[in-house]
């Protein structure tokens, strides 16, 4: 009597280049095309016609896994496709995987099935196939729809609801979310040299210290994806500063730290323009309790503080050393020492405030 041994498997074995190429937004003949060029039909001894044939199957492939990647939980419950954990991670990690300069393209616009049909100029601009635009802006909508009113941190959620282990991406679809739940303007011709890294640089200050997730915040149990709405409120109080009294007081206080530093010309140019800087700097402060005012944030920072520094031809370095000396200035007026509870909201607000000014900041 003999005896044979049969193992029968049906594990996937992926070809992560030619998945690649697929998220690139390659068609079968162009994936072609490229891996040919690559040297894989000299480095492998196929067919160009085998290489056509193996293509197409990883392509179907990729496409019959794209429903679980579109709801990463449910690779768990599956059973059709038996696929290692690592591998998984990894289809799921590229998937969601971004690029920034499409991103950019669709900050600020409406994720709505009508944007999503007009993505042409999209792809034109970045040069990028619009398969993979449509990808990226489906996954940006999909997370958003998902995650927009779950309490707590929003990275943790994305990290849940995704499988996304990557903090680094968790954190760019963060800012992605809360920039499109506050709708800010990133369109306007002031703002185009702005990137997505600069955009999301502000945003996760703003996550940090503005939003329930801030320190300061008693509330850390709601949605971080909001403004808290306390620190909103107190930031109507600032606008005491706008006062003659206190705007004297601080511009007495500002002038006579800058003059030890900056130049004769210079000292002229903020005296001169100190009364509508400081209005800027607080209205835009209490102008966060309205969601248009919100909206256009970036585009007041640049229009109200950044471009009369420009057109000055002030540096980097003034307008850092005009920021921190405006707000330390500001805590020595006699209204916060009869209000202490203002220390924390100035602190708060113009910690965050700066780091955008700066990042902004282009000579």
């Amino acid at each position: 009597m003999s005896f044979v041994d049969v193992f029968v498997g049906n594990y996937i074995i992926t070809d992560f280049e030619l998945y690649q190429l697929w998220l690139d937004g390659l068609s079968v003949n162009e994936c072609c095309s490229v891996l040919q060029q690559r040297g894989v039909l000299q480095s492998t001894g196929a067919r160009y016609e085998e290489l056509i044939s193996d293509t197409k199957d990883s392509f179907r492939l990729f496409a019959s896994l794209e429903q679980l990647l579109k709801w990463p939980t449910k690779f768990s419950e599956q059973h059709l496709y038996q696929i290692d954990p690592v591998t998984q991670q990894t289809l799921i990690e590229k998937y969601y995987k971004f690029d920034d300069v499409v991103i950019r393209e669709i900050l600020g616009r409406k994720l709505s099935t009508k944007n999503r049909n007009n993505l042409d100029d999209v792809s034109e601009r970045t040069r990028i196939p619009l398969r993979s635009v449509c990808r990226q802006f489906d996954n940006v909508k999909r997370v958003f729809k998902t995650v927009e009113e779950m309490p707590g941190s929003l990275e943790k959620n994305i990290q849940t609801n995704f499988c996304i282990m990557s903090v680094d991406l968790a954190k760019k679809y963060s800012a992605i979310v809360f920039m499109a739940n506050h709708r800010f303007e990133t369109g306007k011709k002031r703002l185009c040299h702005l990137t997505f890294d600069d955009f999301m640089f502000c945003t996760e200050h703003m996550i940090v210290n503005w939003s329930y997730s801030a320190a300061e915040c008693d509330n850390h149990e709601d949605m971080d994806v909001d403004l808290d709405r306390m620190f909103l409120q107190d930031l109507r109080d600032l606008k005491i500063l706008t006062e003659k009294e206190h705007l004297d007081e601080q511009k007495t206080c500002l002038m006579n730290t800058l003059k030890t530093t900056l130049t004769r010309k210079k000292i002229n140019v903020i005296d001169e323009n100190f009364k509508n800087l400081s209005k800027a700097i607080i209205s835009i402060a209490y102008g966060l309790n309205h969601s248009k005012e919100v909206r256009n944030y970036f585009a007041d920072v640049m229009e109200k503080i950044i471009e009369p520094f420009l057109t000055a031809q002030m540096t980097y370095e003034d307008i850092k050393l005009f920021l921190s000396t405006y707000k330390d200035a500001g805590l020595r007026l006699n209204v916060f020492r009869t209000i202490p509870s203002l220390v924390t909201v100035w602190e708060r607000y113009m910690n965050t405030f700066i780091r955008c000014c700066l990042r902004m900041y282009r000579t």
